[in-house]
């Protein structure tokens, strides 16, 4: 059964700094145990905030950076370098300055690949990339959105049921309207699933996940630990 943990912190700048000592910490465990770490990277504000923190710790020392493998939990179906990808802003955040293997980078395909604009094809691409056996996910980090989304799957929204390993969603209430993103059952696989949120906004979301309420955010936990990392605004209505 998964423990759930929640982890509150006074603001977004501390949260930023917590989530990368903890996604360090992690990667140099994950890497001790079984010689590689796999982490499933979220999008956002706070998320470009993480990775900045992360390669300034000096703990990131201990990270053999050539064997960690990067995911990411959804992306917009935007042309390759558009800033609006989570991808995009995950290598001007820090990717771009670390020792990465390339082959062990796998972002989601872009609307200028080789799918061309067919977004159900490139989920399936991308499903073909994490193969039949799912990889090792050590952390998958999401955020969580004002409705109680993560990645690309939205209350009521058809791609909330999508089955196999990843998926196109279209028609997102936010834009862009096509997107590709894992699926829920993927996201379950992993072995700690991190839910990050920062701000009053995402205060009524989250307050009624702990709540009981039905919601994509409350559906995504860990196999092992669920751990919802928190600041002061964002978990105010948490009774």
């Amino acid at each position: 059964m998964s423990e759930t943990v929640v982890v509150v912190v006074p603001d977004a700048d501390i949260l930023a700094s917590t989530v990368a000592a903890r996604l360090a910490i992690k990667i140099i465990d994950a890497q001790a145990v079984h010689g590689t770490a796999g982490v499933v990277l979220t999008g956002g504000r706070v998320a470009a905030k993480v990775l900045r923190s992360l390669s300034d710790l000096p703990a990131a020392a201990a990270i053999d950076w050539s064997r960690v493998d990067l995911w990411w939990g959804d992306e917009r179906f935007l042309p390759s370098g558009d800033p609006d990808r989570n991808e995009t802003q995950a290598r001007e955040a820090v990717l771009d300055k670390l020792p990465l293997d390339p082959a062990r980078v796998h972002a989601m395909p872009a609307s200028d690949g080789p799918d061309g604009d067919d977004a159900v094809a490139a989920a399936a691409r991308y499903a073909g990339v994490l193969g039949d056996t799912l990889p090792r996910f050590d952390v998958l980090m999401l955020g969580v959105g004002e409705d109680g989304h993560v990645a690309s799957l939205f209350p009521g929204h058809p791609g909330l049921e999508a089955t196999g390993s990843a998926a196109a969603v279209f028609d997102s209430p936010k834009p862009p309207p096509t997107r590709v993103t894992l699926t829920l059952s993927t996201i379950r696989s992993a072995d700690e699933v991190w839910l990050i949120a920062a701000g009053p906004d995402k205060a009524a979301p989250i307050g009624a996940v702990h709540g009981g309420a039905s919601l994509p955010a409350g559906s995504a936990v860990g196999v092992r630990k669920t751990l919802w990392l928190l600041d002061r605004a964002a978990a105010s209505e948490i009774r």
